[in-house]
């Protein structure tokens, strides 16, 4: 065992994930499962929660990998009704899965379309805490949840207003549930990523596919040179950097934190609209007149 894994005293707790084998989520399972967390995950994805299950027992952890989609009712029901069924408690839960596609709201959005989005990022997410609070109280001992959000729950997020909305919704719900279950030593914090290391779950799947591929064929320096534009770190936070914090959340090593939001982001969050122009600019909510001419006079 790591030193680092020998600090967070982890070893024998059990964790529930939601979308947790793909991803993000599976490499919060593997990191968790590496501390010697008993491992319970769900994920819409049926071969990643098939493909995780050997290499999270190799860990010598205990582990139930099932498919079932956040989406369904039903079946996220009958996979914490299989979580109760194998572990006496739980100590941790995290809620990992969630996605969107981009559409300005009156020209893309429905109720139908609207509730799909709602239910995927945010009314699981009651329905979970709803079911595990309990198995959590049983060990007696307190435990911790994370939720994750986004940074379009922070800022005015065009294109991804219902999304946006509702990852709102969890991140103050998940401010009100550290009140409540404070006394209880239950801890409820967030991390909140900017851009995705992840392909996430989307409404219409193929035109977000589409505009993913297209900047998957930008040349290595357009994406260096995006990230150093966007992100004052000058580049995205990995799969690990997340899987890390939770590690840390879940741990000892955090504690006296809850009601928290951890922004994973590369300091998006803290310039707050400012980014490094090109041509020698540098930091500011806009481009100098020199960028400017560059950019639209073509006289």
């Amino acid at each position: 065992m790591s030193m680092q894994h020998a600090h967070v005293g982890l070893a024998g707790k059990t964790a529930i994930l939601i979308g947790g084998a793909g991803g993000i989520g599976r490499a919060i399972a593997l990191k968790l499962a590496e501390a010697g967390v008993n491992i319970a995950s769900c994920d819409k994805d049926g071969d990643a929660a098939a493909a995780i299950l050997p290499e999270l027992e190799a860990l010598g952890v205990a582990v139930l990998s099932v498919h079932a989609d956040v989406c369904d009712a039903p079946a996220l029901g009958a996979f914490l009704d299989q979580v109760e069924a194998r572990f006496d408690c739980v100590d941790i839960l995290v809620n990992v899965a969630g996605g969107t596609n981009r559409g300005t709201f009156v020209e893309t959005s429905s109720p139908e379309s609207d509730a799909a989005i709602i239910r995927l990022n945010y009314g699981y997410v009651l329905e979970t805490v709803r079911r595990v609070v309990p198995l959590i109280r049983k060990g007696g001992a307190g435990g911790a949840i994370v939720n994750f959000t986004t940074i379009e729950a922070h800022r005015g997020a065009a294109g991804y207003a219902v999304y946006a909305g509702a990852k709102a919704a969890v991140t103050n719900f998940t401010r009100a549930l550290a009140v409540e279950l404070g006394k209880e030593r239950i801890r409820v914090n967030i991390v909140a990523p900017d851009a995705s290391p992840s392909v996430g779950y989307t409404r219409r799947k193929g035109a977000e596919e589409g505009r993913m591929a297209k900047f998957a064929a930008l040349s290595p320096e357009a994406r260096v040179g995006q990230a150093k534009m966007y992100m004052p770190q000058g580049e995205a936070p990995g799969i690990e950097d997340l899987a890390n914090t939770v590690l840390f959340l879940v741990s000892d090593l955090s504690r006296c934190m809850t009601g928290q939001t951890l922004h994973v982001d590369g300091g998006t969050s803290a310039s707050l609209g400012f980014i490094d122009w090109p041509f020698g600019d540098g930091y500011g909510p806009a481009p100098q007149p020199e960028t400017l001419h560059r950019l639209f006079d073509h006289d």
